[in-house]
């Protein structure tokens, strides 16, 4: 949503009169995503702070309408892009704060757009930054759950090797309760045993395969607006090194430390600056750039898990037919994998293990014993 950085000296009148309109096109989607985000919060401080937002790109709005009629070009009004319009929807299903990073991003990145512009968008750029700001402020505010406060503070919880445990613990789950009401709904249809591991091996494969995919394009997207995000804190960086020094020296001075040491502290970060940026990053951002995580990492042991645990219940039908013999040793298999799984959950959730594994294990057998009896309703119908 942001505008090109296109330097003016290098411009044809077709060609400003294109970022113009690109530009004003921006200032309506800010508009627009500021009256939706005021129209929803719930919190009346923070609601005039978006409102407030709104005018200030109204007023950006104004002068690219200026600079269109100037070039002999009617500006032509239209709504808010579909990018946009996603960021309300997101607001309204997920909460206002769910969208404040993507809304910070936005405006760093129209900032570095704009200071690679004319003078005109320069003189907006630092609106623009100090948007981002408001965006960082408002999505540390303390008006938050004491676990999602931790959370944000605790580095630990967001590590790739805790992320990738994660994916293989859940993985596995996943993959138990999917294939053990998969098995057990064709056990109960009393097929044959080569069906009932055809369908095990089937459900293995295609569910493995979804969770992997699944798993990596989460990961690889949450990699890649992280990664946008340093970008662009980089290139503020280097545009503007002061603004970032006073930026570092704020953040000391509200950690407690008196104004001459915060800005003594600053201007030694700032004799590096990959130390500043990764001071800024994790101290503006909340991000730990060495913990981004591998989404390849997190996809394979996601399909190794869930290829684990979906393989439980098929064992028993690899030595004969389906018989009740079976069936019940592929719920005994199920049922132990299943506890021990929950109590690996338990690692996360805090709960004891005991009452995680049972948990499970009664969620798996809920499935189980819905899908038996499916199965054996629609095998007495269809004589299977």
């Amino acid at each position: 949503m942001s505008p090109e950085a296109t330097p003016p000296e290098k411009e044809t009148p077709k060609e400003a009169i294109k970022r113009y309109r690109e530009n004003f096109a921006t200032e309506i989607d800010g508009i627009a995503v500021y009256r939706m985000l005021a129209e929803l919060e719930k919190v009346p401080a923070r609601r005039k702070i978006f409102e407030e937002l709104a005018e200030v790109e109204e007023h950006h709005a104004d002068v690219w309408r200026e600079k269109l009629r100037e070039a002999g070009v009617e500006p032509k009004e239209h709504g808010p892009s579909i990018k946009a319009r996603m960021i309300g929807v997101g607001a309204r299903i997920f909460g206002v704060r769910s969208m404040l990073p993507i809304v910070r991003s936005m405006e760093a990145g129209a900032f570095v757009a704009y200071m690679g512009q004319d003078q005109a968008a320069q003189a907006m750029a630092p609106d623009e930054r100090d948007h981002r700001r408001t965006m960082s402020r408002l999505e540390r505010a303390t008006e938050v759950e004491p676990s999602d406060a931790i959370l944000t503070r605790e580095s630990w919880h967001r590590s790739a090797g805790s992320g990738t445990l994660r994916a293989s613990i859940f993985g596995a789950s996943d993959g138990l309760v999917s294939n053990t009401a998969l098995v057990m709904g064709f056990a109960g249809a009393q097929t044959e045993a080569s069906l009932v591991l055809l369908a095990g091996v089937a459900g293995l494969i295609a569910g493995a395969f979804s969770m992997a995919a699944g798993e990596y394009v989460s990961m690889r997207s949450q990699r890649e607006l992280f990664e946008r995000q340093i970008e662009l804190e980089r290139q503020e960086l280097e545009i503007s090194p002061e603004e970032e020094e006073r930026e570092l020296s704020l953040i000391y001075q509200a950690k407690g430390l008196r104004k001459d040491e915060a800005d003594i502290t600053a201007a030694r970060l700032m004799e590096d600056p990959e130390i500043a940026l990764d001071t800024l990053v994790r101290e503006e951002l909340g991000l730990d750039p060495s913990q981004l995580g591998s989404p390849w990492g997190a996809a394979i042991s996601s399909f190794l898990a869930f290829a684990v645990g979906a393989f439980v219940p098929v064992i028993p039908f690899l030595f004969g037919e389906a018989s009740t013999g079976y069936v019940v040793a592929s719920a005994g298999l199920s049922a132990v994998a299943l506890f021990a799984v929950g109590a690996g959950v338990s690692l996360f959730t805090g709960r004891s293990a005991l009452y995680s594994g049972a948990r499970q294990v009664a969620i798996g057998a809920g499935a189980a014993t819905v899908t038996f009896v499916i199965g054996g309703i629609i095998g007495a119908s269809t004589d299977l």
